[in-house]
């Protein structure tokens, strides 16, 4: 497995270099492997696929110094999320995906427990995939973010 430079911890099998790269060629998808900030953070994929992903972060050990749920750790759970379905979409035609834009708007703070964030595909393309991501404790809404990927060729 080799780490695709952008790709936020998820990796993917690269064929070898005496491999024919055809058209009709099947590509691996491509799967979560957790990077050095995500084992950090606690992240736990729950649900993979390019349409849908969910992956939570224990609220306990991402705390800001008011003792609440940082905002930095929900953008990063949700760009991570966003990432890992942008990627999957991508390796089905055997490219690669970076992100681009992300934006979010905090609905209330989490205080305990668990943040649960759900990618939804908004647009799978071959130039762009965009997510809606929402990130909730205990079923209320925390944030809602929208995540934006280019699709890449992939370099070894």
């Amino acid at each position: 497995m080799d780490h695709i430079p952008g790709g936020g911890g998820i990796r993917s099998r690269v064929p070898p270099a005496d491999e024919e790269n055809t058209v009709s060629q099947q590509h691996q998808p491509w799967t979560v492997e957790l990077g050095e900030h995500d084992e950090k953070m606690g992240i736990e994929v729950l649900e993979q696929s390019a349409g849908k992903v969910v992956a939570r972060i224990p609220i306990a050990g991402n705390r800001q110094f008011r003792g609440v749920l940082h905002g930095g750790a929900i953008i990063a759970l949700a760009e991570a999320v966003a990432d890992c379905g942008a990627l999957i979409h991508a390796s089905s035609f055997g490219t690669g995906a970076v992100g681009v834009d992300i934006n979010a708007t905090h609905h209330r703070t989490g205080l305990s427990g668990f943040a649960t964030a759900t990618a939804t595909a908004i647009k799978l393309g071959r130039m762009l995939a965009g997510y809606e991501v929402v990130v909730n404790d205990d079923g209320e809404r925390l944030s809602t973010i929208r995540v934006t990927n280019a699709i890449i060729g992939m370099s070894t």
